[in-house]
């Protein structure tokens, strides 16, 4: 049975979501179409933790589907801008899973990721798939997986 891992970008996905679709991704669906007739060595959905009851009952809802919820503290800077972002965990996570796994998914349109993606697939010899919105996915990254899904309505809440 082919091995997976699943990377998801928790805050990329929701706001390219909101912004193309306005409406939200849908993690179940996902969770069925890039899981049947493999097996998960590891599933992680990194996301910022700003303490919002709202969010905490996400983040459970993550966590009963199958991910394991990696969470940093959301940072406001004096100057009104805020940081947060997951690019460093994922990588690592990312290579360190690798090996165990014929397929990355990474659910991103962030093109940071391109040299990961090019990394697994060259060092690691795993294919990498992406799921992104396609307005909102870096040209690099999709140019760079082994396969990309565009996240449409068909991944998508209604």
């Amino acid at each position: 049975m082919e091995t997976v891992t699943i990377l998801v970008d928790v805050q990329n996905v929701y706001y390219t979501c909101r912004s193309a679709y306005q409406r939200n991704f849908d993690y179940n669906k996902f969770w069925a179409k890039t899981t049947k007739n493999r097996k998960v060595v590891k599933a992680i959905a990194y996301a910022i933790d700003s303490g919002d009851e709202k969010q905490k009952q996400f983040q459970n809802i993550l966590r009963a589907i199958g991910f394991e919820v990696k969470l940093k503290p959301y940072i406001q800077r004096s100057d009104g801008s805020a940081k947060g972002d997951w690019d460093v965990g994922i990588t690592l996570d990312g290579i360190e899973y690798a090996d165990q796994s014929d397929t990355v998914v990474l659910v991103s349109g962030d093109g940071d990721f391109d040299l990961l993606a090019q990394k697994l697939i060259t060092k690691h010899k795993c294919r990498v798939e992406v799921y992104g919105v396609p307005k909102l996915t870096a040209i690099a990254l999709i140019n760079s997986a082994s396969q990309f899904y565009p996240i449409e309505s068909d991944l998508l809440l209604n």
